[in-house]
């Protein structure tokens, strides 16, 4: 019943207004063609405008990231911590990280200073080595374990992952290799190479990279698979384009986010990594200062409390710069997506 009365009242609304406008006709309709239309014309310039666009992906990318107040205060720590770490050894008044120091009065090493005293800015520990240099020392080398095996990963992973998310015929072959890797751990690898070659930066980065790569490549190629039947990347094999050009002008520049995601995260991965191996006593050795053994030799006397600052301070420069990439890698990422260029 209550819809009858509602079609009804619509009935009597739509016959009232027709016949209203069948009593007042409108003033246009008098009017001659001439003045009801107005020719646009035509303006190469104004038509060549708006043609094109002054978007700008690279340029857009970085201002969306520069918003980001917390993540640019981050990068100039970070830039400043890593480049101090590389410069310390050139400036003034720095002393061999392995260098024992002893009292020249006595000949007693200067064992277990406590930081500020005698000339020991961050202490000395039980040998009589400075701490400032060498956490220092050990920042760099950790730091380039881990920037080589990310560009390592990065090179391999993202050439493989390419060809196996885009080339069909390619994907059993790079299926098992990805079983084989993914099913053995890696710090299994890591601890294997540690035993067969001798521990140091180069034998780090190569075991890192041995694992790294295929995870990468399939990170990659889940990527290429989302993209690879688009419109415009089936309109480019009918019209013959190269494999090559199709996969560096269609396909890689929209991972650019994702690569920069994965590459920020395998830096603190693979510093993570060198901390693990040296603390179980498989990584590079004592005369190589690195973060690993700073932690591992700060972790012997943690329980003495006048000794935690040789703990405490390689904790705080490894946190840091761990956190930090961390950070920094999803802020770019999320600046990277185009998505948030129109923000």
């Amino acid at each position: 019943m209550l819809s009858f009365l509602k079609r009804e009242r619509s009935r009597l609304l739509e016959d009232k207004l027709n016949a209203a406008q069948a009593q007042h006709t409108a003033g246009w309709e008098a009017l001659p063609e001439d003045e009801l239309f107005t020719p646009a014309g035509f303006s190469e310039a104004q038509a060549e405008a708006t043609a094109s666009s002054n978007y700008s992906y690279w340029g857009s990318t970085f201002r969306a990231f520069f918003k980001n107040k917390t993540a640019v205060v981050l990068l100039a720590a970070l830039a400043a911590v890593v480049a101090f770490a590389f410069l310390q050894p050139y400036l003034p008044g720095q002393v061999d990280p392995n260098l024992c120091a002893v009292d020249p009065a006595t000949g007693i090493p200067y064992r277990n200073i406590a930081p500020g005293q005698d000339g020991f800015f961050w202490g000395s520990n039980s040998i009589g080595q400075d701490l400032w240099a060498r956490i220092w020392a050990g920042a760099r080398t950790s730091l380039t374990i881990a920037f080589f095996a990310a560009l390592i990963e990065a090179a391999a992973g993202i050439t493989a992952g390419v060809l196996w998310g885009y080339v069909r015929r390619l994907d059993p072959v790079f299926t098992e290799l990805y079983n084989i890797f993914d099913n053995i751990p890696t710090a299994i690898v890591l601890i294997l190479i540690s035993y067969v070659a001798t521990p140091s930066i180069w034998t780090m980065v190569l075991g890192m990279a041995v694992k790294g790569w295929i995870e990468m490549a399939r990170f990659i190629r889940n990527q290429i698979l989302i993209i690879r039947d688009r419109d415009y990347n089936v309109a480019s094999r009918c019209l013959g384009t190269p494999t090559v050009r199709i996969v560096l002008r269609n396909l890689l520049p929209y991972l650019v986010s994702v690569i920069m995601l994965r590459m920020a995260l395998t830096i603190p991965e693979a510093i993570g990594n060198e901390v693990f191996i040296t603390y179980i006593g498989l990584g590079l050795s004592v005369e190589t200062p690195s973060l690993g053994n700073l932690v591992n030799d700060g972790r012997k006397v943690m329980m003495q409390a006048g000794l935690r600052y040789q703990l405490l301070y390689p904790t705080l420069i490894l946190s840091f710069v761990t956190i930090a990439f961390y950070l920094i890698g999803n802020a770019f990422s999320d600046a990277a997506d185009p998505k948030n260029h129109l923000q």
